[in-house]
């Protein structure tokens, strides 16, 4: 005789899920005992809210969801901002969490929130699970809804007395193929059509241009149509940035180099923009046609509404627009001789002295192979590494610009080490996002990983405090105190490292990865730069207009 547990977990085992994150509860000991007897691996996190970013991560980089597990009400609640941080990011999760009974309570009201009535905004699908017989194709779906179309997270709510009921055995549903329809074969040759007529063609590779699955069909259209391109921040490393075609990366909203080609460009072909990522042009009457590529219907939005759009797989709609363009467009790189000026002014300042942000993505990009992997929380430092980190494989700088939430990059790049042990991983986090799950740092240790965390120290949230000054505000609330943070990492098991002078940073990074394990490097930040470069030499540069930081 089975129970309510072995069928959940015999639906995960069906669907490829190896690894669970999260922390159970009283309400989910029937689930645990029932993974413990299973193929699946429960990974014990120290908070809720970074079993989530792991799920989430996991998504990312497979393009198969990734598995998180809470109990009830506050547990349960400690997943909306992963949940969110999923939505918005379009990556496949599942989050299980537990509840009461609900055939029958004895505790009353106690920790009962309804949990998923508070996840349906913030989700794909949420549902409670009434009966052991419907986990099976309940399960089923949950994954299917969450690779659909659009990758999202969904919600799987399993009450306590349905996990411990007994039932006989149900099958559990095959997996069959997702296969996706390709672009109307009009659109494609009105595309055609707009792209053969164009004297200035460019190209955006925004957030789902970076899907696992992409990068080859992306990197083929770029080299058979020969129009240049650059991304968004989420787009970034969808093709390699060492293409003779990159122009560079729109880390700032407009008003940057990279917009010089933007802003002369009159046909831009957005492949994957998703309207969660801030825009990095503004649509205007009489500006650039734009033509949508993307797996649904472009969503519109006052700064984004595409006159022409190819709805369909990406890869494969873009093979079929390549065999109609491509040797046909005379004017494909007539943007190209602006590339050389554009990357120059990203590179000018790399090796100046001190611990500004240029000096430290140049050194960071010098110890990190082709392959390696930065994952970032969010603060000052992702524009800089955005605008200036050149990425040569895809998927290698994972960084969030939807929901933009502080607190994943730890959790992400410790997914990241997980799924390829034998390629350097690094986190990279201002000091006020990394406090925010710092505690993983154990987690890491247990997990035996190999894992670099760079710590940027500022002793404030910068970002904030830059557009505090930015908007002529008083500098005021942003600023605060820290621990020794070498101290901090020796507490958790991991080698401490704090760097004081700008010519050890990079043997202490290369050495630390020499070593393997876990090891936080702490180094100063000198944010003066934002002020020079993002204020006053881009209002030289652009002097009719004002500059808007990200």
């Amino acid at each position: 005789m089975s129970k309510g547990s072995d069928l959940l977990v015999a639906a995960l085992e069906n669907e490829g899920v190896d690894t669970i994150f999260g922390i159970p509860g009283e309400e989910n000991l029937d689930v645990v005992e029932s993974l413990r007897k299973s193929s699946i691996r429960l990974v014990l996190t120290r908070h809720e809210q970074a079993a989530a970013f792991m799920a989430a991560t996991y998504g990312r980089l497979t393009g198969r969801p990734g598995v998180c597990l809470a109990t009830l009400g506050p547990g349960a609640l400690n997943f909306t901002t992963g949940a969110a941080y999923a939505h918005l990011g379009a990556m496949p999760m599942i989050m299980l969490t537990g509840q009461k009974g609900v055939m029958s309570n004895r505790q009353a009201q106690f920790q009962i929130v309804d949990i998923v009535n508070t996840m349906r905004p913030l989700t794909k699908l949420a549902r409670q699970i009434v009966s052991p017989a419907m986990i099976p194709t309940v399960v089923r779906e949950a994954f299917r809804v969450a690779m659909d179309g659009r990758p999202g997270p969904v919600h799987l709510e399993l009450p306590e007395d349905i996990a411990a009921m007994p039932c006989e055995p149900v099958p559990v549903v095959p997996l069959h193929p997702l296969n996706r329809p390709v672009a109307a074969a009009a659109a494609l040759d009105h595309a055609a059509d707009l792209l053969r007529q164009a004297q200035r063609p460019l190209i955006m590779l925004g957030a789902a241009a970076s899907r696992p699955d992409s990068s080859e069909a992306l990197s083929a259209f770029v080299r058979r149509s020969g129009i240049p391109f650059f991304t968004t921040q989420m787009g970034k490393g969808a093709v390699s940035g060492s293409s003779d075609l990159y122009m560079g990366t729109a880390a700032l909203s407009e008003r940057d180099y990279v917009h010089e080609a933007i802003d002369q460009a009159d046909v831009i072909v957005s492949i994957g923009h998703d309207i969660c990522e801030k825009p990095p042009f503004m649509m205007r009457a009489g500006g650039p046609t734009v033509i949508h590529v993307g797996y649904q219907p472009a969503g519109v939005e006052q700064v984004y509404f595409p006159q022409a759009e190819i709805v369909g797989d990406i890869g494969a709609s873009l093979a079929l627009l390549a065999d109609r363009i491509e040797g046909r467009l005379p004017q494909a790189q007539a943007l190209l001789p602006l590339r050389e000026g554009i990357l120059a002014h990203l590179t000018e300042s790399a090796e100046q002295n001190g611990f500004v942000p240029q000096r430290l993505v140049a050194d960071v990009r010098k110890v990190m192979p082709d392959d390696g992997i930065l994952s970032l929380d969010n603060g000052m430092y992702k524009i800089w590494f955005a605008r200036q980190y050149r990425t040569h494989v895809a998927n290698t700088l994972l960084l969030d610009n939807a929901l933009a939430t502080m607190g994943a990059g730890l959790p992400a790049a410790m997914m990241a080490a997980m799924l390829y042990p034998q390629r350097r991983v690094m986190a990279i986090c201002g000091d006020g996002g990394f406090m925010m799950n710092s505690q993983e740092l154990e987690t890491a240790v247990r997990l035996k990983l190999n894992l670099v965390v760079l710590v940027l120290n500022d002793h404030a949230y910068g970002m904030i405090r830059w557009k505090q000054a930015v908007d002529g505000f008083s500098d005021y609330g942003m600023t605060f105190g820290n621990p020794d943070f070498e101290l901090y990492a020796q507490a958790f098991g991991c080698q401490g490292h704090d760097i004081k002078d700008i010519g050890d940073f990079v043997p202490t990074l290369e050495a630390a990865f020499q070593a393997g394990g876990v090891h936080v490097v702490s180094v100063p930040v000198d944010y003066s730069e934002n002020e020079r470069v993002l204020v006053k030499e881009l209002a030289a540069a652009f002097p009719r207009r004002e500059v808007v930081p990200a």
